[in-house]
This record gives structure tokens, C-alpha cells and sequence, in this order.
């Protein structure tokens, strides 16, 4: 079966130095693009983290610090992995609330703008625990009756999950599902947006799950003191519990979607203040005229008295006064 994409979806997976979403680092990554003609391309990479790989990680993924002592860094290929995600909508097992996280964390520490707005996510442990609930050996094992060779390994993981979620689709087709407010569908499609709606049922804001958003739509602290209170109702009472969440030890991005919450709460703030002062100036009264001094009428300023222009004496002038005066 072929997956119905409008545009790629990116399957990937993480082996990491440790399960710390804002502290620890990627050691390996694959990813296996499933492009909208039914091909598929694969790219994996080994990634030095930059620091000690913890012997309880090792014993897990089987990735040690000698492994990838020569290996670039995050950063080194940040720009390449960004260019060949493209676009794509992602996917993964358990992606949501570790794989993408620790990527954004990633990009964000490297200083590439990994723009997630328009981007559909698909997590296919989310389709399996809550028709099955199982881990990704027994869904592979359960749905296509195969045994994951190399576990653990990011590029065997991946494979796997890619073809659980094509196994989940045929299977729930047409599987009717019950969610907690009583409602019953049809949720498991060949469709992305479909898979992307029940596989993020939460509806996290962050990945980390430290804010989701509420019925309404709304960023709601999902932790600590504030539960289930929205962020700007939080910023309007205490805007001081900003501050510590930018000081504290949280996910990088958890700490950018803050701060743009922050910065629209603070324009929403600045727009109101302009429109109550705006209103208080309108309300203000207006000086009314004095009845008994409005029709009194101003006398005219004095006129000031014209003078004829000096004229030179003749002879003609003397000889008239002579005659008047009898001189």
C-alpha cells in the first residue's frame, strides 16, 4: 500500500546521549522520506554530540564515545538536514513528546529558523497504544509479523515504524474508535491530516508538553502551580513567573513559544491602554460658552488718523497769506 501525501513526510529517529529533551544531544539521526509518488529516500548520520555518551546509553544503542570522536557536529550539518527535511510533514515513534522536541532543540543551538507553523505531525506510537498499546518490537512483531533486526539502531527503528503505520492504516480502516468525551469515529485514514488530528490528541504547544492548548484553543500552562490556567491569565496576575521560566531549565523551545505569547500579550496590553486613553480624551468635556459675555459685542479698535503727506512751500503759497492776513 501506498501512502496518499500531498506533500513528503519525513519518518525519523533519534539515538540521543541520554532522555534529557533540553539537556541532552543526538548521536545518530535517520531519516526515511516517503515522497507523495510512493519513493522513498533515506538519509542517516552519526552526530558527536559534544559530549560524554553516558554507558547506560551506549549499552542501549550501542553508539560509543569512539564512535563518533570523528563525526561532525550538530551544527556542521544542521543546514544539510534542514534541506533535506524540506518541507515535509513528520513522523516518527514516540516523536512527539521526545524525537521532535530534541531536533528543535538541535536546530535552535545551531541558529537555524527549523520553521514548524505549517507542519503536520504523525506519531505512531500514539496510533498503536491507543488501539493496541504496545512497544515498537511487539507493534512490529503484531502488525507485520516480522522481528526488528539490529534494534535500537536509529535506521532498523525507523524502517519499522514506517511500515507499522502502513500495516495501522489497513488495518484500522475502517476500525471505529471511542475517545474520552463519548465520541465515536473512524479515525485511522490514509490521510495526513487525519493521522496528525488523532496522534496529537493533547495538542501541545511546545512538544515538551509543558503548555497545551485548551477546548478553547488557548495556551494553557500543562505543569506547576498554574495547571491548567492559560499563559495570558498567568502574565495579567503574575508576570514575574515570565522571567523564571526563561532563567529556569526548560527546553529552548519551550521558552520561544513563551516569548511569542509574551510579545502578543504585551501588544494586546499596549492596544488597550492606547484605546482607554484614546476614550478618555473623547469623554472629556468640552469648555461651554458664557451666556451673559457670549453677545457683547467688542468695540472696534481705535482708527488711527491719516496725515497728509508734506507739501514743498512756493512763492505762489506766501503771496496768498499776504493777501489773507493783509501782510
Amino acid at each position: 500500500m501506498k501512502l496518499n501525501l500531498n506533500r513528503p513526510l519525513a519518518f525519523f529517529d533519534l539515538e540521543t546521549t541520554g532522555v534529557n529533551v533540553g539537556a541532552d544531544r543526538i548521536v545518530e539521526i535517520a531519516i526515511l522520506k516517503a515522497m507523495p509518488d510512493g519513493t522513498e529516500q533515506i538519509k542517516t548520520m552519526r552526530i558527536n554530540p559534544e559530549m560524554p555518551i553516558p554507558l547506560a546509553s551506549s549499552l542501549i544503542h550501542g553508539i560509543y564515545d569512539k564512535d563518533i570522536a570523528n563525526e561532525p557536529t550538530f551544527k556542521e550539518v544542521a543546514a544539510e538536514l534542514a534541506e533535506f527535511i524540506g518541507d515535509a510533514d513528520l513522523a516518527g515513534y514516540n516523536s512527539n513528546r521526545f524525537d521532535i522536541p530534541v531536533l528543535l532543540e538541535e536546530f535552535l543551538r545551531a541558529g537555524v529558523d527549523f520553521d514548524m507553523s505549517d507542519r503536520k505531525f504523525v506519531d505512531v506510537q500514539n496510533v498503536f497504544h491507543q488501539m493496541e498499546q504496545r512497544t515498537l518490537r511487539a507493534a512490529y512483531k503484531f502488525y507485520c509479523d516480522k522481528d526488528i533486526v539490529n534494534a535500537h539502531s536509529a535506521e532498523a527503528d525507523i524502517t519499522a515504524t514506517y511500515h507499522v503505520l502502513l500495516a495501522q492504516i489497513e488495518r484500522y480502516k475502517d476500525t471505529e474508535f471511542e475517545d474520552k468525551q463519548g465520541n465515536i469515529s473512524k479515525p485511522v485514514k490514509n490521510d495526513v491530516d487525519a493521522l496528525h488530528t488523532f496522534t496529537n490528541m493533547n495538542k501541545p504547544v511546545d512538544f515538551a508538553g509543558r503548555m497545551v492548548f485548551n477546548e478553547q484553543g488557548q495556551e494553557t500552562f500543562n505543569f506547576g502551580k498554574h495547571k491548567g490556567k492559560t499563559v495570558e491569565q498567568v502574565f495579567d496576575t503574575e508576570p514575574s513567573y515570565y522571567a523564571w521560566m526563561r532563567q529556569g531549565d526548560f527546553p529552548l523551545y519551550t521558552k520561544k513559544k513563551l516569548e511569542e505569547i509574551w510579545s502578543r500579550w504585551n501588544k494586546k496590553k499596549d492596544q488597550l491602554k492606547q484605546e482607554k486613553q484614546q476614550q478618555t480624551v473623547a469623554n472629556k468635556p468640552k469648555p461651554v460658552a458664557n451666556a451673559a459675555t457670549s453677545n457683547v459685542v467688542k468695540p472696534a479698535a481705535p482708527q488711527e488718523k491719516k496725515t497728509k503727506p508734506a507739501v514743498d512751500v512756493t512763492n505762489d503759497m506766501l503771496e496768498q497769506l499776504k493777501m489773507k492776513f493783509g501782510k
